[in-house]
């Protein structure tokens, strides 16, 4: 997977971002991504996650991740065609997560586990919304958080 990780608050250790990166790209092995998967992480603060949250989605508040999935085709835009002797892989950009840091402090002091699960949680949620899962329903929310925990225990990233 072609993922880029982005540090807004200058905070994170190096062994975090290593694990982020380790943990999407064994989170897309995990559900069957195409290997040439494009996405991306930000790490913000709640101020800055705060003002995505209104701007994007109206919401008043800061959250502890956000994600914004690149929307598939919708049978508008006039298809880009290449010659049948042009071998391309085109990447598939799946979009974008944000995730704020002083929440994964607040949230992992509360629930009582690591700061490094947490981060690893929260990406992990985001990259599932990112793939099309969600939590809407029980059935739903079923399914997600399901695989989500399957994914954090086989990675090594258990509560």
């Amino acid at each position: 997977m072609d993922l880029e990780i982005f540090d807004e608050t200058k905070e994170v250790s190096q062994e975090w971002l290593t694990m982020v990166d380790e943990l999407l790209n064994y989170a897309g092995n995990y559900i069957n991504l195409p290997a040439n998967t494009e996405m991306s992480v930000t790490i913000v603060d709640n101020d800055k996650i705060h003002a995505i949250n209104k701007k994007y989605r109206g919401v008043d508040k800061a959250t502890d991740v956000i994600s914004f999935a690149i929307e598939e085709d919708d049978g508008e835009e006039e298809p880009i065609i290449f010659a049948d002797d042009l071998d391309v892989d085109i990447p598939k950009n799946i979009g974008d997560i944000f995730v704020s840091l002083d929440k994964v402090r607040e949230q992992a002091e509360y629930l009582g586990h690591s700061e490094k699960r947490e981060l690893g949680f929260l990406v992990v949620h985001g990259f599932l919304h990112l793939n099309g899962y969600d939590h809407m329903q029980p059935d739903d929310e079923k399914e997600m958080f399901d695989l989500q925990r399957k994914i954090l225990d086989a990675y090594g990233l258990k509560r």
